[in-house]
Protein backbone atom coordinates (compact mmCIF):
# COMPACT_ATOMS: atom_id res chain seq x y z
CA UNK A 1 0.00 0.00 0.00
CA UNK A 2 1.34 3.34 -0.96
CA UNK A 3 -0.11 7.06 -0.61
CA UNK A 4 -0.42 8.18 -4.48
CA UNK A 5 -0.45 11.79 -5.86
CA UNK A 6 -0.13 12.73 -9.50
CA UNK A 7 2.14 15.39 -10.03
CA UNK A 8 1.28 16.38 -13.94
CA UNK A 9 -2.54 17.05 -12.98
CA UNK A 10 -2.10 17.33 -9.09
CA UNK A 11 -5.23 15.03 -8.26
CA UNK A 12 -4.58 12.73 -5.35
CA UNK A 13 -5.27 9.19 -5.41
CA UNK A 14 -5.17 8.37 -2.04
CA UNK A 15 -3.88 4.85 -0.47
CA UNK A 16 -3.85 2.28 -3.36
CA UNK A 17 -2.19 -1.02 -3.59
CA UNK A 18 1.23 -0.74 -5.20
CA UNK A 19 0.19 -2.40 -8.60
CA UNK A 20 -2.84 -0.69 -8.96
CA UNK A 21 0.26 2.56 -8.45
CA UNK A 22 2.12 0.68 -11.03
CA UNK A 23 -0.70 0.22 -13.58
CA UNK A 24 -1.63 4.08 -13.23
CA UNK A 25 1.88 5.02 -13.61
CA UNK A 26 1.84 2.75 -17.51
CA UNK A 27 -1.26 4.11 -18.21
CA UNK A 28 -0.69 7.65 -18.01
CA UNK A 29 3.06 6.97 -19.55
CA UNK A 30 4.64 8.90 -16.39
CA UNK A 31 7.45 7.60 -13.50
CA UNK A 32 6.17 6.08 -10.47
CA UNK A 33 8.61 8.11 -8.17
CA UNK A 34 8.71 7.08 -4.10
CA UNK A 35 9.01 10.23 -2.25
CA UNK A 36 8.96 9.83 1.35
CA UNK A 37 9.79 5.92 2.26
CA UNK A 38 10.09 6.29 5.87
CA UNK A 39 6.28 7.91 5.88
CA UNK A 40 3.56 5.36 6.78
CA UNK A 41 2.12 4.24 4.03
CA UNK A 42 5.42 5.25 2.20
CA UNK A 43 4.50 8.58 -0.55
CA UNK A 44 4.84 7.78 -4.35
CA UNK A 45 4.20 10.57 -7.20
CA UNK A 46 3.34 10.08 -10.62
CA UNK A 47 5.67 12.00 -12.61
CA UNK A 48 8.14 12.48 -15.92
CA UNK A 49 10.92 11.97 -14.45
CA UNK A 50 13.21 12.53 -16.77
CA UNK A 51 12.04 15.94 -16.86
CA UNK A 52 11.96 16.60 -13.06
CA UNK A 53 16.04 15.62 -12.97
CA UNK A 54 16.12 18.60 -15.83
CA UNK A 55 14.24 21.31 -14.28
CA UNK A 56 16.04 20.76 -10.91
CA UNK A 57 19.20 20.78 -13.13
CA UNK A 58 18.20 23.66 -15.18
CA UNK A 59 17.41 25.45 -11.64
CA UNK A 60 20.82 24.87 -9.82
CA UNK A 61 22.65 26.53 -13.05
CA UNK A 62 20.57 29.61 -12.63
CA UNK A 63 20.89 29.66 -8.97
CA UNK A 64 25.14 29.37 -9.97
CA UNK A 65 24.77 31.61 -12.65
CA UNK A 66 23.06 34.21 -10.05
CA UNK A 67 25.80 33.62 -7.25
CA UNK A 68 28.41 36.18 -7.77
CA UNK A 69 32.36 35.42 -6.57
CA UNK A 70 34.63 37.78 -4.77
CA UNK A 71 38.32 37.90 -5.76
CA UNK A 72 40.96 39.50 -4.27
CA UNK A 73 42.70 41.77 -6.56
CA UNK A 74 46.59 43.02 -5.86
CA UNK A 75 47.98 46.45 -6.43
CA UNK A 76 51.16 47.45 -5.78
CA UNK A 77 52.58 50.31 -4.94
CA UNK A 78 55.88 52.17 -3.59
CA UNK A 79 56.22 55.27 -1.25
CA UNK A 80 57.60 57.64 -3.33
CA UNK A 81 54.67 57.79 -6.11
CA UNK A 82 54.63 60.22 -8.68
CA UNK A 83 50.76 61.70 -8.55
CA UNK A 84 49.88 60.57 -12.09
CA UNK A 85 51.50 56.79 -11.36
CA UNK A 86 48.87 57.18 -8.17
CA UNK A 87 46.06 58.41 -10.46
CA UNK A 88 46.87 55.54 -12.58
CA UNK A 89 46.67 52.90 -10.04
CA UNK A 90 43.62 54.73 -8.05
CA UNK A 91 41.46 54.17 -11.59
CA UNK A 92 42.19 50.33 -11.66
CA UNK A 93 42.01 50.20 -7.75
CA UNK A 94 38.49 52.19 -8.46
CA UNK A 95 37.69 49.84 -11.63
CA UNK A 96 38.06 46.87 -9.72
CA UNK A 97 36.18 47.70 -6.25
CA UNK A 98 33.06 48.87 -8.73
CA UNK A 99 33.30 45.48 -10.48
CA UNK A 100 32.59 43.84 -7.03
CA UNK A 101 35.98 42.88 -6.31
CA UNK A 102 38.22 43.06 -2.94
CA UNK A 103 41.60 45.03 -3.49
CA UNK A 104 44.73 44.71 -1.32
CA UNK A 105 47.31 47.50 -1.48
CA UNK A 106 50.71 46.53 -1.02
CA UNK A 107 53.49 49.12 -0.13
CA UNK A 108 56.86 47.88 -0.69
CA UNK A 109 60.07 49.42 1.33
CA UNK A 110 63.10 48.95 -0.34
CA UNK A 111 66.57 50.21 1.76
CA UNK A 112 66.21 53.28 4.69
CA UNK A 113 62.13 53.36 3.18
CA UNK A 114 61.68 50.75 5.74
CA UNK A 115 62.50 53.95 8.27
CA UNK A 116 59.93 56.14 7.58
CA UNK A 117 57.11 54.15 7.44
CA UNK A 118 54.84 57.05 7.57
CA UNK A 119 54.93 57.97 4.28
CA UNK A 120 53.35 54.39 2.88
CA UNK A 121 50.24 54.96 5.66
CA UNK A 122 49.58 58.51 4.46
CA UNK A 123 49.54 56.79 0.66
CA UNK A 124 47.05 53.96 2.04
CA UNK A 125 45.09 56.55 3.63
CA UNK A 126 44.88 58.79 0.82
CA UNK A 127 43.71 55.90 -1.04
CA UNK A 128 40.91 55.14 1.13
CA UNK A 129 40.20 58.27 1.41
CA UNK A 130 39.44 59.09 -2.37
CA UNK A 131 37.77 55.62 -2.33
CA UNK A 132 35.57 56.27 0.29
CA UNK A 133 32.05 56.14 -1.45
CA UNK A 134 32.87 52.75 -3.46
CA UNK A 135 35.19 51.38 -0.78
CA UNK A 136 35.39 50.34 3.09
CA UNK A 137 38.43 49.46 4.96
CA UNK A 138 38.26 45.97 5.81
CA UNK A 139 41.66 45.51 7.06
CA UNK A 140 43.57 48.66 8.59
CA UNK A 141 47.19 49.41 7.50
CA UNK A 142 49.58 45.91 8.52
CA UNK A 143 53.34 45.89 8.48
CA UNK A 144 54.36 42.46 7.78
CA UNK A 145 58.27 42.35 6.92
CA UNK A 146 58.93 44.67 3.81
CA UNK A 147 55.41 45.49 2.47
CA UNK A 148 52.32 47.41 4.26
CA UNK A 149 48.90 45.95 3.20
CA UNK A 150 45.72 47.05 3.64
CA UNK A 151 42.00 45.26 2.32
CA UNK A 152 39.68 47.42 0.72
CA UNK A 153 36.02 45.67 0.51
CA UNK A 154 33.37 47.64 -2.23
CA UNK A 155 30.69 48.92 -0.02
CA UNK A 156 27.97 47.73 -2.99
CA UNK A 157 27.23 44.23 -4.39
CA UNK A 158 28.47 43.82 -8.03
CA UNK A 159 25.43 44.21 -10.38
CA UNK A 160 23.79 40.86 -11.86
CA UNK A 161 24.50 40.56 -15.73
CA UNK A 162 21.32 40.13 -17.92
CA UNK A 163 22.01 37.13 -19.82
CA UNK A 164 20.03 38.33 -22.86
CA UNK A 165 18.00 35.55 -24.67
CA UNK A 166 17.02 35.01 -27.91
CA UNK A 167 13.66 36.89 -27.80
CA UNK A 168 15.59 40.19 -26.83
CA UNK A 169 17.86 39.82 -29.43
CA UNK A 170 15.85 40.19 -31.91
CA UNK A 171 12.38 42.11 -30.82
CA UNK A 172 15.39 44.65 -30.25
CA UNK A 173 14.42 47.84 -32.42
CA UNK A 174 17.63 49.71 -31.81
CA UNK A 175 20.72 49.80 -33.84
CA UNK A 176 23.77 51.78 -32.59
CA UNK A 177 24.47 54.48 -34.65
CA UNK A 178 27.52 56.66 -34.39
CA UNK A 179 29.18 57.45 -31.20
CA UNK A 180 26.82 55.60 -29.06
CA UNK A 181 23.49 57.11 -30.58
CA UNK A 182 20.56 54.89 -30.95
CA UNK A 183 18.33 54.40 -34.24
CA UNK A 184 15.25 53.02 -34.75
CA UNK A 185 14.74 51.04 -37.19
CA UNK A 186 11.48 51.47 -39.73
CA UNK A 187 10.26 54.49 -41.75
CA UNK A 188 10.14 58.08 -40.94
CA UNK A 189 8.64 61.08 -42.94
CA UNK A 190 12.39 62.60 -42.54
CA UNK A 191 14.24 59.56 -44.23
CA UNK A 192 15.18 60.15 -47.68
CA UNK A 193 14.82 56.79 -50.20
CA UNK A 194 18.48 56.70 -51.62
CA UNK A 195 17.11 55.08 -55.24
CA UNK A 196 14.34 57.43 -57.56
Amino acid sequence: MVRLFDDTTQESFGIVPLDRAKQLAMERELDLVEVAPQAQPPVCRLMDYGRFKFDALKREKESRREHSVTTLKEMKLRPKISDHDFQTKFGYVKHFLEEGDKVKLTITFRGRELVHQEFGRRLLDRMAEELREVAAIERNPLVEGRNMTMILSPTHRRPAKPVPTRADESSDSSIPGPAGSTTTQGSSIDAQDPQP
